[in-house]
């Protein structure tokens, strides 16, 4: 599996920001407003995923006081890494689409509300990319010395 590259996920949110935004122009007025759960739930995930990632690179590196890690763990890991990047790249998009339209609207009480609440929402899952990406780097395969001598 190769790694995530930021170009793709940085696209990936400039598209479904875009998208976000034109979609909301006709329906914005008949959408409930946005929930506020997103954001401590992603900074959870978020905080989860860079703990397992400094967990895992020091299990790799066998450092003191840690056990052996499964590979197949490393594996799994590296799997949610990579799913959670992109789908925090797509709802930082959402967000950011929401953020963008109700900033044109913050005279008015709900629309204010959205943008903060969306605004908010749009940075954890931005967060959560970057701990993936972190979780992502801490699961490589270190080099092995007995190859660098040959």
């Amino acid at each position: 599996m190769k790694p995530s590259r930021p170009g793709v996920l940085v696209g990936l949110f400039i598209v479904v920001t875009i998208l976000t935004w034109a979609l909301l122009k006709p329906l914005y007025v008949s959408l409930p407003t946005v929930p506020w759960t997103a954001i401590p739930t992603v900074l959870a995930l978020a905080i989860g995923e860079a703990y397992s990632g400094w967990m895992t690179k020091a299990r790799i590196e066998r450092r003191p006081d840690t056990k052996p890690v499964d590979p197949l763990a490393v594996a799994r890991l590296a799997a949610l890494a990579k799913a959670s990047a992109y789908a925090g790249a797509v709802f930082a998009g959402l967000f950011a689409g929401f953020t963008l339209y109700t900033a044109e609207l913050l005279d008015q009480r709900v629309p204010r509300q959205d943008f903060f609440i969306t605004g908010g929402s749009m940075l954890v899952c931005v967060l959560l990319v970057c701990a993936a990406l972190y979780l992502e780097y801490c699961c490589k395969v270190p080099k092995d010395s007995a190859d660098d001598d040959r």
